[in-house]
């Protein structure tokens, strides 16, 4: 039964992954876009650590944790995100529904594997342009969508007891499409240039994980992934042309003016990451951990100009601390009491600096896993609460709520049953 519920899940989301447009940021307007959080609905519902790993449900941040698992894992899962759009002078209000993961894990004695496929960024914003201290007679507009999708394989391998270690091998794949407008006043026509770029490459992510029993039931846990710095390549084209819009908004486009170029190929750099994490707590009832990212500087460039402004790319950084608690794993009398209980906290400092202000994003998080006819599968509802920018020095604040779902089935599959 197991296997056709995932057949059935994995046939109606495995195409709504690839076209989705997963954000509504400005700030998406720069390099690929908006990187999504890898990891499951459970990691992020607990401020985003990694460091927490048990053997009934796939950790998709680390790949050392694989051998760890005793249950085949499937596990898929989705966020509905609502955001506020501040700045000094105006307020916009948005939400998107997308798929976050796909993924299946499974155990093989000392070894662990998994597969899946996920979002790493994507872009989507519209910006209309009111500065007119360079030309008051002169309105742009900026579009952008678009995704970059990667589908992983990974191994894992325990080397003792208690150390493993594993490699993620991703294949990464997407396009992205811009579209700038310049509309002189008092002229109906408009000058519009539309860029697409075919994203296609490969990355790695490598990781180590520990974990040992201290004092009876309590337990020490520690990773360090490193993920090393990456060049996929991008085939771009352009295509430019005068145009009109109807009053319904579509566009015409004059006759002999439309023409479209071939660019040269072009290369980017997916940034360098290392992370180190560390944890404590009884495993069966409390775990608490705290986990610090820094990821190296980011080569990539902005795409459209929405006004005028300066930008550049640091270095980035991210703390996070979290936990979960469960009352009664194995409690008989009281669903609520084998209901986990998670929270977190996220500070990120993004990397990207525009008109000299850092990109701050930081976050609060509370998730609940409900157990579903046993104790290796579980619904999982997360909560996120944060704030990302500012409106100082003319830039956007994003207020968000997101509201993840995840469903994670465990089961043992590929054992021979005693009895035909």
């Amino acid at each position: 039964m197991i296997k056709k519920i995932i057949l059935g899940i994995s046939i109606l989301f495995s195409t709504s992954i690839f076209a989705q447009e997963g954000t509504a940021s400005p700030y998406s307007n720069f390099g690929l876009g908006e990187v999504k959080f890898r990891g499951t609905v459970e990691n992020r519902s607990m401020g985003g650590i990694s460091t927490v790993v048990d053997t009934t449900n796939v950790n998709l941040q680390n790949p050392a944790s694989y051998a760890f698992l005793k249950f085949t894992s499937f596990s898929i899962g989705g966020t509905n995100s609502r955001t506020n759009f501040k700045t000094n002078t105006q307020n916009e209000k948005t939400q998107r529904t997308t798929l976050d993961y796909l993924a299946v894990g499974i155990p093989m004695g000392k070894f662990g594997a998994a597969f899946g496929l996920m979002p790493y960024s994507n872009v989507g914003y519209k910006i209309q342009s009111l500065d007119t201290s360079t030309d008051p007679d002169q309105h742009k507009s900026f579009i952008g969508e678009g995704a970059v999708n990667r589908v992983f394989a990974g191994v894992s391998y325990r080397i003792l007891p208690e150390l493993s270690v594993g490699a993620d091998f991703q294949y990464n794949f997407g396009s992205t499409k811009t579209q700038a407008v310049v509309t002189m006043k008092d002229i109906l026509k408009s000058s519009r240039t539309k860029n697409t770029s075919k994203y296609s490459g490969f990355s790695t992510n490598l990781g180590a994980y520990y974990q040992k029993k201290i004092s009876g039931k309590y337990s020490f846990a520690a990773n360090v992934m490193f993920s090393p710095k990456t060049k996929i390549t991008s085939e771009n084209t352009r295509n430019v042309a005068v145009v009109t819009y109807s009053s319904s908004g579509a566009e015409i486009i004059e006759a002999d003016s439309n023409t479209k170029v071939t660019l040269a190929d072009t290369e980017l750099t997916l940034p360098s990451k290392l992370t180190f994490g560390s944890g404590f707590g009884d495993m069966k009832k409390w775990f608490t951990a705290a986990e610090y990212v820094v990821q190296g500087k980011n080569d990539f460039t902005v795409v459209n100009t929405g006004g005028n402004f300066t930008f550049s790319h640091r270095k980035g950084e991210r703390f996070s601390l979290g936990g979960y608690y469960i009352p009664k794993y194995n409690s008989f009398t009281s669903y609520f009491d084998r209901i986990t209980y998670r929270v977190g906290y996220r500070y990120e400092n993004t990397g990207l600096v525009i008109n000299s202000r850092s990109i701050i994003d930081n976050a609060v998080t509370l998730g609940f896993g409900f157990p579903v006819g046993n104790v290796i599968s579980k619904i999982n509802l997360g909560l996120e609460y944060g704030k990302r920018g500012t409106r100082s020095n003319g830039l956007v604040e994003e207020n968000y709520f997101n509201v993840s779902f995840g469903l994670s089935i465990g089961d043992r599959w590929f054992v021979k049953p005693k009895y035909d």
